[in-house]
């Protein structure tokens, strides 16, 4: 029986644009020594063109990573997410959706990408992926509403009390709440009734939920690591994931974003700085970023 719901079509996160403040703590995990800061004239617009052919598709995504990369390096993710890692998360998260919705091109774009790039690009596709495998209810999608999402370094504490609490990797954590609701951004029921950062449904909520409140980040990360544990995640992560989700897609596109995430931290806060996408009658449409 499927006991917790997934806004699957709400994978990307909106990204406020705005000043970022710099960190003051080394020994913070999401602080970096970082460069100087990104010409804001030379920001891709956010409908730039992305090429149809692989070869500039693959220059240009190769470009704007290591632009972006070293864009969230100076942000670090205490303060809302700032102008250029605004436009240039738009900017890598619009490649990365048309080689996930269009294999053949992004299977060749894949092979041409430089060896730093690639690994990212590869899994980011991939669990994209995984996740349009996953079945829809069928129906009238319901209506999203949206919200801004507590700050990156806030959230980062909530997944590492939450691994420290129940054993479950933050990474993990990390990329349910990002598939689950863009890391809080959707703030509607999806249309099986599921609530909150970690889309819960309420009877399941009053189980794991330890009279916390289901929209609140810090109570959902932790019902949902408890909810892992619960169900095995110490023994068969796979098989806990499974028990959140019905779906062996979901339990792969998990699985690819949080080993990106672990192994480099950017990932984590590309994602967060990504935009909330809807599916509509007529194809898919940004609701949240610039225009």
């Amino acid at each position: 029986m499927r006991r917790i719901a997934t806004v699957l079509f709400a994978i990307c996160a909106v990204a406020a644009v705005t000043a970022a403040v710099a960190r003051e703590r080394p020994d913070d995990p999401l602080f970096w020594r970082v460069s100087a800061p990104q010409d804001v004239d030379a920001l891709p617009a956010p409908d730039a063109r992305i090429p149809r052919e692989a070869g500039p598709l693959a220059e240009a995504l190769a470009a704007t990573t290591r632009q972006l990369r070293a864009a969230v390096q100076r942000w670090g993710g205490a303060a809302r997410v700032p102008r250029d890692v605004t436009y240039l998360a738009l900017h890598h998260q619009r490649m990365l959706r048309v080689m996930a919705n269009h294999r053949e091109l992004g299977d060749a774009t894949l092979q041409r990408l430089p060896r730093d790039v690639r690994g990212e690009a590869r899994d980011t596709v991939r669990a994209r992926r995984h996740l349009a495998q996953i079945p829809r209810s069928p129906g009238r999608l319901p209506r999203l509403r949206v919200a801004g999402a507590a700050p990156a370094a806030e959230l980062r504490r909530h997944y590492d009390a939450a691994q420290k609490r129940f054993g479950v990797h933050w990474s993990v954590l990390a990329s349910i709440n990002f598939v689950e609701s863009a890391f809080g951004r959707v703030r509607s029921a999806s249309e099986a009734g599921a609530r909150g950062p970690m889309q819960f449904l309420p009877a399941t909520w009053r189980e794991y939920g330890m009279g916390g409140d289901i929209d609140d980040p810090r109570d959902a990360i932790l019902a949902a690591a408890n909810y892992l544990e619960r169900s095995g995640a110490r023994r068969d992560l796979d098989g806990a994931l499974f028990a959140y989700n019905h779906s062996t897609s979901y339990v792969r596109a998990i699985r690819r974003f949080a080993a990106r995430m672990r192994g480099d931290e950017r990932a984590y806060l590309t994602y967060y700085a990504w935009q909330v996408y809807v599916r509509t009658a007529s194809g898919t449409r940004r609701l949240t970023g610039p225009r």
